[in-house]
């Protein structure tokens, strides 16, 4: 019986420490979980909270742009900021501003323009941000009731998730 004590216990151990990142996960000891689109947030992705519109983070680099802070981003990358303000027709800061992170900033910048949304980008920003904030799909539900929203974020989702891989490459 001995002979089985030390491999099991080598065995445990190993298990242990293989499952702690995943169990600190789960007790809030590591970054928040993604969540895919649909009806989650982004409109639902990323970040936590109501208004959540982001695309999900994939890897590829793009964890620290989708989920940073919008101002902190564009200040430093400007091929991100060129973007949002071709999509927009405004300055990346401002029309950015109010959004938690850069993700639903381009996701709702790519949704105004593929819809052509009455109001425009504004239209969408003040839908999502509130009072009361909305998802990113029930503003489009709001503003632009012909189109399906489903798919509609789905694209934008896509649609962002490849610039913000472009803008940090």
């Amino acid at each position: 019986m001995k002979r089985f004590a030390a491999p099991l216990a080598i065995l445990a151990l190993a298990l242990l420490v293989a499952l702690a990142p995943a169990y600190a996960q789960g007790r809030g000891g590591g970054p928040p979980p993604s969540r895919g689109a649909g009806g989650a947030p982004p409109a639902g992705a990323g970040a936590p909270g109501p208004g959540s519109h982001g695309p999900r983070n994939t890897g590829g680099g793009t964890s620290g742009l989708a989920h940073s802070s919008p101002n902190d981003v564009l200040s430093h990358n400007t091929a991100i900021a060129g973007k949002i303000n071709t999509l927009t027709g405004e300055d990346a800061k401002t029309a950015c501003g109010g959004f938690k992170n850069l993700g639903q900033c381009v996701a709702a910048a790519h949704v105004a323009k593929n819809l052509d949304i009455p109001g425009g980008f504004d239209a969408l920003k003040k839908a999502m941000l509130g009072p009361p904030s909305e998802s990113l799909g029930k503003a489009i539900q709001g503003l632009s009731p012909n189109a399906n929203a489903k798919d509609e974020v789905k694209k934008a989702n896509k649609q962002a998730t490849d610039d913000l891989k472009e803008g940090g490459s």
